[in-house]
């Protein structure tokens, strides 16, 4: 497979990496941050992407990096100012992802109001599963995500407790990017954020197992 394409919709190849911060309640006050009135959006690189097996590479810029566990959605049908009620037509599948953030890094960047596209977007930051096509999903605001690290279960919730809905999201997000085929949106993640070094083994899933990702920390 190329590192381009989706696995699981390999109709799709990978354009943009739209992510969702402090989208769960809890979250967001484990951190001390205020919960959004709206999407808190940020970007990562492509170049941050790697799959099953892969290893997350611990930067030397860095000396506390957490795990973040999250739904990921593949869009698979271009739109401009989606509305809500038709945002999910426009999804093409659904997978589970882990948005590494350097911590500190992301700490002195909040501090000083800069942005946060270093803390979130070295090479390999962006462990992806392979993706679930849509019909195989009823409703993806009622699915289970877990994170375990060396088997220690540590984020483990429901799709229910998102402050924006996966329809929310696209239809905002729509309102000022065109989605593209081939978008991923990562969709903010639960409470229980924790720091992961070299040698750990992380293991996380979407409903049981529906979607797996099984990864190292290099």
């Amino acid at each position: 497979m190329k590192k381009n394409n989706i696995p699981g919709l390999p109709h799709l190849q990978f354009r943009n990496i739209f992510c969702i911060g402090r989208n769960y309640v809890e979250h967001a006050k484990e951190l001390n941050n205020e919960v959004p009135t709206q999407p808190l959006v940020f970007l990562k690189p492509t170049s941050s992407i790697i799959f099953d097996g892969g290893k997350i590479q611990i930067p030397p810029q860095s000396e506390d990096v957490h795990h973040e566990v999250e739904l990921a959605v593949a869009i698979d049908r271009a739109g401009k100012n989606i509305p809500k009620d038709e945002a999910l037509k426009h999804v093409g599948g659904y997978g589970i992802g882990i948005d590494v953030t350097a911590r500190d890094i992301q700490q002195k960047a909040k501090e000083k109001g800069h942005p946060w596209t270093v803390a979130k977007g070295f090479d390999t930051f962006a462990p992806l599963s392979t993706f679930i096509e849509k019909d195989r999903i009823e409703d993806p605001q009622n699915l289970d995500l877990q994170i375990s690290v060396n088997n220690e279960v540590r984020q483990s919730d429901s799709t229910k407790l998102m402050i924006f809905t996966v329809a929310d999201l696209i239809h905002y997000l729509s309102t000022i990017f065109t989605l593209q085929p081939g978008d991923i949106i990562l969709t903010g993640t639960p409470k229980g954020v924790s720091s992961i070094t070299k040698g750990d083994k992380i293991e996380a899933s979407l409903n049981n197992g529906l979607a797996t990702l099984s990864i190292t920390v290099a």
